[in-house]
């Protein structure tokens, strides 16, 4: 059984879709990884390279998705099922990626809120002992109630009202409100951090270009964080696109959301480095070093739990934007494909998630927080965290935009794609050859070093 077209939610203006899709693609990723990989990998250089791999990858596998999603006016399984049914298993790809990342995305979200109410109620006993502090949220000295239990289920209750809502009442009114702020608060922040004695220091190493420190792991690093930042390859993308009317200019906004994301990153990467050049701390990335490694930079700088509640209020507007989109993604199939009533599909879902992600902040307080192995004498056991994120990021991501590509590149037809892209030629596409070759050939090649060098070569790419 599924809906029909009529009855399904819609987008109610360009500027609702373009906010709620970069809130999506606007995630924890871009603010406590992208700082830690430029910093990493040549500051500058980093940039140039990061925002070339954005214009050139990201924006060919986003407007993919868009098309399939806009086509078809259905939820990731149902549009390709509609364009080649041999072939829907792309989409329950997407969808299964989307559901496995959301069960530690909420729990994370819930980190997000402990924090804030840590800095507000209790900033004295967070500095006395950052990792202390972070690793007792995570239950290291007992059953963590408010890591596992009461802030992630806080957060959950947040994302599934959201969605209970609808498109246009729950989703679009969120990213409406919640984008504008996060954009205040990052600027607000950047500002700040750029302003700290020695923060100058930072920013020429930012604006800093040596190729000298290029090599092809920093590409491949570049590589990898553009094309997990834009929320590419668990069908989200399909899904919102797919709320879409037909006079929509998807080539327009494709660019519009591409450039909002990645302003996001480079402007977490002048808030964060300025900062920690300021106080003398090692970049890094990860839930260590946003939790934890940060509060010695806050405690370092003036106003700083002031600057700490803010930036945990940062990651928390990015983490809700992300988690309704992901779960959309889910409740849009169960919805649509298997007539199920909207609110039912999102307590039930939400339940699942919950369950399986108590148990990923479980194994959190037993593990090297930055492996993705746990040793105990030598011997090496997968733990079921890390290798949630291991399993989404590395392999099942990159699968999901790779046989994305090869479906529009080669199976379904450049043509047909760029037929809807432009609205059966409504709106020009003077870069249409570029991106022929892009999705067929580049971006597939391009996609497929990031898996074998997951896989095989063991990068830190995700």
């Amino acid at each position: 059984m599924s809906t029909s077209v009529e009855n399904r939610g819609q987008f109610g203006s360009k500027l609702g879709f373009v906010l709620a899709a970069a809130g999506s693609a606007v995630g924890l990723g871009n603010i406590w990884k992208f700082p830690g990989k430029a910093y990493a990998n040549g500051g500058g250089a980093f940039l140039l390279i990061y925002i070339l791999l954005i214009a050139l990858i990201g924006t060919t596998v986003m407007l993919a998705e868009f098309v399939i999603g806009r086509k078809t006016q259905k939820n990731a399984i149902g549009a390709l099922r509609e364009l080649n049914a041999k072939y829907a298993w792309i989409g329950g790809l997407g969808v299964l990626t989307g559901f496995i990342i959301l069960c530690y995305y909420c729990q994370v979200g819930g980190w997000t809120i402990n924090y804030i109410v840590g800095y507000i109620t209790e900033s004295s006993v967070v500095y006395a002992d950052p990792m202390a502090y972070f690793l007792d949220m995570l239950g290291v000295n007992g059953f963590p109630l408010k890591g596992a239990i009461i802030f992630p289920l806080i957060f959950l209750a947040l994302t599934s009202f959201v969605i209970s809502r609808g498109v246009s009442e729950g989703i679009e009114k969120l990213s409406s409100v919640l984008m504008p702020l996060l954009f205040i608060l990052l600027v607000g922040l950047m500002i700040r951090s750029c302003t700290l004695p020695g923060a100058s220091d930072g920013l020429a190493y930012m604006f800093n270009v040596d190729f000298s420190t290029v090599n092809f792991n920093t590409f491949l690093v570049a590589l990898g964080q553009a094309f997990f930042s834009l929320s590419l390859g668990m069908g989200v993308m399909i899904t919102y696109s797919s709320y879409l009317s037909k006079d929509e200019n998807l080539v327009a906004n494709t660019g519009i959301i591409c450039v909002l994301d990645t302003l996001v990153a480079l402007f977490a990467g002048f808030m964060i480095i300025p900062a920690v050049f300021a106080t003398g701390i090692e970049p890094g990335m990860g839930g260590g070093f946003a939790f934890a490694t940060l509060a010695g930079v806050f405690m370092a700088i003036p106003g700083g739990t002031i600057f700490g509640t803010l930036f945990y209020a940062l990651l928390f507007f990015a983490a809700l934007t992300s988690s309704v989109s992901i779960m959309e993604g889910t409740v849009a199939f169960l919805v649509e494909e298997k007539g199920m009533e909207r609110k039912k599909v999102v307590l039930s879902v939400s339940v699942v998630l919950f369950v399986i992600g108590v148990f990923y902040t479980l194994s959190q307080a037993y593990m090297d927080i930055h492996g993705v192995w746990w040793s105990i004498d030598g011997i090496q056991f997968p733990i079921l965290g890390d290798f949630m994120e291991y399993l989404t990021d590395r392999l099942l991501l990159p699968l999901g935009a790779l046989v994305t590509t090869v479906f529009v590149g080669w199976i379904w037809g450049t043509d047909n794609a760029i037929k809807e892209a432009t609205s059966d030629g409504k709106y020009e596409f003077k870069l249409a050859p570029i991106w022929v070759v892009m999705v067929k050939y580049v971006a597939p090649i391009a996609i497929v070093c990031i898996l074998v060098a997951g896989m095989i070569f063991g990068m830190a790419i995700s």
